[in-house]
């Protein structure tokens, strides 16, 4: 783990995705953070000493359901599986699939191991598995405001973890899509899907991919942001250690009758594009539902209190 001194940083970003906005000034104490998102070996570990069965090897009960067919009462997560050529970019369906016996041992599907990927970052983890591998380490997944504060590696006010461009000079600093998402990856960064952790350089903290590979679980409720009022003319106020919304308030306002809470997720991944999904940013941040898993979603943690 790497430890931060904590302070006062500008989070969020007035000129990307909505939902980052308000930029406000933040303050966070000072706390410990794993080096790299949490790996397979890792994780293997954790499964072995206690027996943990995550989300994806459990079969979905229809009571919390209502309305779900019969044949989906099995376990399973969603995969992503590259497009043969252009489709309509909102239509995630075309590259999402939800795959029988696809789970943190299988993440490709149910045909395909974790030969080679011991260093990968563990996928097909919902919140509830990562939140659990943090309490068995004696640790606890970061609030929203660690997170970005680690991502930023103190750099202020830069779009990106590394500054200003997203690929400085030519340089891959991160594994996210070169090419049109979501059937033409260049793969300059060489990495079809998920790479080693510390492929790519650390920031300034010494932290590894913090950017793209993974998205990363965080331990925030999902809401809109919030900054705090100037009270007059000239003054400067502080959010200290910020925390999310509630859980009920959470829910997807388009989709109210889905009663999941959503988390915050950081980071974007390896299928984040120029032209899909720009959030390889410390800034970015999306809404996950705490029963979902994927191919491109897993977590670190943190250690406060020293």
């Amino acid at each position: 783990m790497i430890a931060l001194p904590g302070g006062t940083f500008l989070m969020g970003s007035d000129h990307f995705y909505p939902e980052e906005a308000p930029r406000r000034r933040v303050s966070v104490d000072p706390f410990r953070i794993d080096a790299c998102p949490v790996t397979n070996a890792e994780f293997a570990r954790f499964v072995n000493a206690t027996g943990h069965v995550t989300l994806a090897e459990t079969a979905p009960d229809g009571k919390d359901y209502p309305g779900m067919i019969p044949e989906m009462a099995r376990a399973g997560s969603l995969v992503f599986h590259k497009t043969a050529g252009p489709v309509p970019i909102d239509e995630i369906h075309r590259w999402w699939r939800f795959e029988f016996g696809a789970d943190w041992r299988h993440p490709y599907g149910p045909d395909s191991s974790l030969a080679g990927l011991d260093d990968h970052p563990v996928v097909h983890v919902a919140w509830q598995d990562a939140a659990a591998y943090a309490l068995w380490a004696g640790k606890a997944l970061p609030t929203e405001a660690e997170w970005e504060y680690a991502a930023r590696g103190g750099l202020e006010d830069a779009d990106y973890a590394w500054g200003d461009e997203l690929a400085p000079g030519g340089a891959m600093l991160a594994n996210y899509w070169q090419g049109l998402f979501p059937f033409a990856n260049q793969c300059l960064d060489g990495w079809e899907r998920t790479s080693p952790v510390r492929s790519f350089p650390a920031n300034p903290y010494g932290l590894y991919d913090m950017i793209g590979n993974t998205w990363e679980w965080t331990d925030d409720w999902y809401s809109e942001p919030v900054a705090i009022r100037k009270s007059q003319p000239g003054t400067c106020c502080t959010l200290k250690n910020p925390r999310g919304g509630t859980r009920k308030r959470s829910v997807d306002p388009l989709h109210p009758e889905i009663k999941i809470g959503r988390k915050v997720i950081k980071g974007g991944s390896h299928l984040c594009a120029e032209n899909y999904c720009r959030r390889y940013r410390p800034a970015a941040r999306h809404p996950e539902t705490i029963d979902t898993s994927t191919s491109h979603i897993g977590f670190r943690c943190v250690l406060r209190g020293l």
